[in-house]
This record gives structure tokens, sequence and C-alpha cells, in this order.
């Protein structure tokens, strides 16, 4: 259901660059067990997507788990040059991002927010094509 969301977003992922922010199971951990953002991730890449990551805490247990994916230093890093922004764990620190600047380092300011952390009105305001879960 989650891939079809960021299918319908962002149309064929072949060699579509995707930013995905939150890789742990749930936020303040760096449980990776049964972690939506390996399916997701996965099928991603499947379907030819380039994948860059990032993750406060989980990056060096989501490096175990996916290593074929690149792995960025912080959020602005990580959407830099992508055709879309998705996010899986709800990190608090990712409530507070500068969506300005996300959207301009973005090449399409696209936004598949599988966690519902943005109110799906301000993300139009603000430039971005968003697509939340349940709304």
């Amino acid at each position: 259901m989650m891939l079809a969301k960021i299918r319908k977003l962002v149309g064929t992922l072949q060699d579509k660059k995707v930013a995905v922010l939150g890789l742990a199971f749930k936020p303040e951990t760096d449980d990776m067990r049964e972690a939506p953002a390996v399916g997701i991730i996965r099928s991603l890449l499947e379907e030819g997507a380039q994948i860059r990551a990032y993750d406060p805490v989980a990056r060096h247990e989501a490096m175990k788990v996916l290593p074929e994916i690149d792995y960025a230093d912080d959020e602005y890093s990580a959407v830099q040059g992508a055709d879309a922004l998705v996010f899986v764990t709800e990190w608090n620190q990712f409530r507070a991002l500068d969506m300005i600047r996300i959207r301009d380092l973005m090449t399409t300011p696209k936004i598949a927010d599988l966690r519902n952390i943005y109110d799906p009105e301000d993300m139009r305001e603000f430039g971005f094509e968003y697509v939340g879960v349940g709304r």
C-alpha cells in the first residue's frame, strides 16, 4: 500500500532519486527488526529507484540490513537532488525541518509522508506535491 502511494506521487521509479528519512522500527531507537523502511526500500530498489537515506540513530544497524543504499549524514544532504522524499519513521527532529530549504534542495518537491508528520495544506502552501496516509 505504501509503495502504491509513492508510485502515484512519483510515477515510474526507474532512475528516480528517493530520499528516505527514518529507518528504525520506531523513533528514539536503532531497532531495525521489522522496520517498515526495509521492505519499502527494497521494493523501491526493485523498481529501479536510487535511495539515499538518513536516520538519526539507526544508520549503523541499517547498513547491516541495507548495505546497497547510500546513507546521508543529515536530513538536508539526504534530500539534495531528490525526486521525492519519503518519511518512514516519525523522529521528532523531522517535525522541525526547514521545509523551504528541503524544497529548494530537491529536484522535484514531492513528499510521501507515511507517518503524517506534516499537515497536507501546509506542505502544499510550501509548494510540495504531498501525499499522506489516510488523508
